[in-house]
């Protein structure tokens, strides 16, 4: 990993010391690996395991929901502001289906991202919040969240953009219906999303179009924790049908 990588998350870790949100104890960095044989990060291991399987999807929804607006609400001075949040994808660089039999849903995808980004309040972001990077202990009525991890792309943006990218990671994982239940879940919990169904549909799309046309990039880590079902071509068909889903729900 990258020197200034290992460097930030060793940041992000010790800002997050004594905070409600459940990471990693901070124990020690070698960025240039001056003293070991790769950049390293020393770090305490968390409880828990990462949990994709089918059953229990909602009910981990809804601890997901509740431990994202617990990260957005962290208090971070002024001087200690993790960097402005990044775009994944852009219209010129979305990859799309080589078929597809709803041409139309994926330009209309595109030409949302080629609007200006919405006017946002900005708060302390994961910006890599989904599934695979939340462990959990116990189940039932004792499941809990015992970790988050990997906070290399934390960010300073809108909620708007955290609540998209686990809600894509939903909809991929089991369907659209999740995908499309998540924000409902997390401002239920408290947290507050725009309220201008066009600048929502900005971050929601943008977000969805950086995972085009299949989601190879957390496909084969997902396929690798047993969800073996997730093929490319379910993965860009769910694509497809949470973007159109979108669409019609947002798109006024």
């Amino acid at each position: 990993m990258c020197a200034w990588l290992l460097t930030r998350e060793a940041d992000i870790l010790r800002l997050l010391a004594g905070t409600d949100v459940p990471v990693a104890a901070f124990k020690g960095v070698d960025a240039t690996a001056a003293y070991c044989d790769h950049p390293s990060l020393l770090m305490s291991l968390l409880p828990g395991s990462v949990r994709l399987d089918e059953a229990g999807a909602g009910l981990r929804a809804g601890l997901l929901a509740r431990q994202l607006l617990a990260i957005h609400r962290v208090r971070v001075p002024a001087g200690a502001w993790p960097r402005v949040y990044e775009a994944w994808t852009s219209p010129e660089l979305v990859r799309l289906p080589e078929s597809t039999g709803r041409p139309d849903v994926w330009q209309r995808a595109v030409d949302i991202i080629r609007r200006d980004p919405p006017a946002y309040r900005p708060c302390f972001l994961h910006r890599d919040f989904h599934p695979g990077n939340v462990l959990f202990t116990g189940q039932g009525p004792g499941l809990k969240i015992s970790g988050v991890v990997d906070w290399v792309e934390t960010s300073w943006g809108p909620a708007d953009l955290d609540v998209a990218h686990c809600s894509t990671a939903l909809a991929l994982l089991y369907g659209v219906p999740e995908g499309m239940r998540f924000a409902e879940r997390y401002a239920a919990c408290g947290g507050t999303l725009s309220e201008d169904p066009a600048a929502h549909l900005y971050w929601r799309v943008l977000d969805a179009l950086a995972f085009a046309p299949d989601a190879e990039k957390v496909a084969d880590p997902w396929r690798e924790l047993g969800r073996e079902d997730l093929t490319p071509d379910l993965l860009t068909a769910r694509l497809e049908e949470y973007l159109d889903a979108l669409l019609r729900r947002f798109d006024r």
